[in-house]
């Protein structure tokens, strides 16, 4: 049996090991793949009938495509059978594994909100204090392109990055309701005043030097955008908070020296967002095939009940830097070295009054791909704000 994945680091390497060792006729197997080349290759696999057993993804839009092609397995009844396993997860975290009120996947790793990180050293160097305003950031890109520092790194090739960006400036601008009502499709909802503002600041940051030169080459599989942070080429970065630990593995000691910092999104003047709100992944997924064998399907939910968020995985995500997405976990994180970024991540997505999931695993995935090539020529002043907004119009129903 193979589980596709995006290419990261295995915390469950160890608990699969003793799984397949205690069930020999249901081994898991994993194939790796990098993030944005896995996104393609498992949406051929499963519309040719080839999909894995175990289906890994991000839930929202995607898993909806899925379910209503009847591509994945409806696992609501062997949830109903197993409700000490549900127990065990965030509550919040079974929204984007919901479709049409039935849960077709298996929430799982850990909570990822998108975090503003910045270079301490850079902000100590410059005298200032990070933004808690957009007009601080705007006054924070001349600082630092008065330095020679660009303000802002951004891995923009791969254009969910840039993303990250607008869904927080939606959000502070217009509150959550607005891209609610894009996600549930209601006329001319890409139309609104708040889609055509952020935009409008987007390209106000750009048009300042906000962003590293020749964003739009970096990619962020590569890890470059985060190496220009820890390295003192860019002054701050607003990326998912995964991006912590492997800056902690590969920073040369940046984040064990105390070096980096990180605040929640900054609030715009005159804007209906709570400041609390939150973006980002909920959690990570995984389905069953809907094609795959009785025998393979049995094995795949014996390896959801044994095998997933174990002890041993979960302390390996928070040795790691990261929050799994498991209940009663408080005093995990605060014996950790990180427990200050944990702590800071866990109240985040715990008292969010609204924690938006990416837009681009919200949406469907044809949706999902016509935004992100409008972000990109967003980003790289193609086309306009009203442009934009008019072209994700189109796509509403899509």
């Amino acid at each position: 049996m193979v589980s596709v994945r995006r290419a990261e680091p295995d915390h469950h390497a160890e608990s699969r090991g003793c799984f397949n060792s205690a069930n020999s006729a249901d081994k898991i197997t994993v194939t790796y793949f990098q993030n944005d080349a896995y996104k393609t290759k498992i949406k051929t696999a499963i519309g040719a009938n080839q999909a894995p057993t175990i289906i890994y993804g991000w839930g929202g839009g995607g898993l909806k495509t899925y379910a209503e092609a009847n591509q994945v397995e409806d696992l609501t009844g062997w949830f109903d059978q197993n409700p000490d396993l549900k127990k065990k997860f965030f509550p919040s975290v079974f929204g984007a594994a919901t479709v049409n009120g039935k849960i077709y996947a298996l929430p799982n790793q850990y909570v990822a909100p998108i975090v503003l990180f910045y270079n301490k050293e850079l902000f100590q160097k410059a005298g200032v204090q990070p933004p808690k305003t957009w007009d601080d950031i705007m006054s924070l890109v001349k600082t630092f392109n008065g330095m020679g520092i660009a303000p802002f790194s951004l891995g923009g090739q791969s254009r969910w990055t840039s993303m990250m960006w607008l869904e927080y400036l939606l959000d502070r601008i217009g509150g959550p309701d607005v891209f609610k009502a894009i996600f549930e499709g209601k006329p001319n909802s890409w139309m609104d005043p708040a889609v055509i503002e952020t935009g409008t600041k987007i390209q106000e940051l750009v048009s300042a030097d906000g962003f590293i030169k020749g964003f739009s080459s970096i990619t962020a599989d590569s890890q470059a955008d985060q190496a220009l942070l820890f390295s003192g080429k860019a002054a701050m970065m607003l990326h998912g908070s995964w991006t912590y630990g492997a800056m902690k593995k590969a920073g040369q000691n940046f984040v064990q020296d105390g070096k980096l910092g990180f605040v929640p999104f900054p609030t715009v003047a005159g804007g209906k967002g709570d400041p609390k709100n939150g973006v980002g992944n909920p959690a990570a997924y995984m389905s069953i095939s809907s094609k795959a064998s009785d025998k393979e399907k049995e094995s795949a939910k014996k390896f959801f009940k044994d095998g997933i968020l174990t002890d041993t995985v979960v302390d390996a995500y928070i040795n790691s830097g990261s929050v799994p997405i498991v209940n009663g976990i408080e005093d995990k994180l605060n014996t950790s070295p990180d427990k200050e970024f944990l702590n800071f991540v866990y109240d985040m997505a715990k008292n969010a009054p609204s924690f938006q999931q990416s837009w681009d695993q919200a949406l469907s995935p044809t949706a999902a791909e016509a935004l992100l090539n409008n972000i990109d020529q967003l980003f790289l002043k193609s086309i306009t704000p009203q442009q934009f907004a008019e072209n994700m119009n189109g796509t509403l129903g899509k």
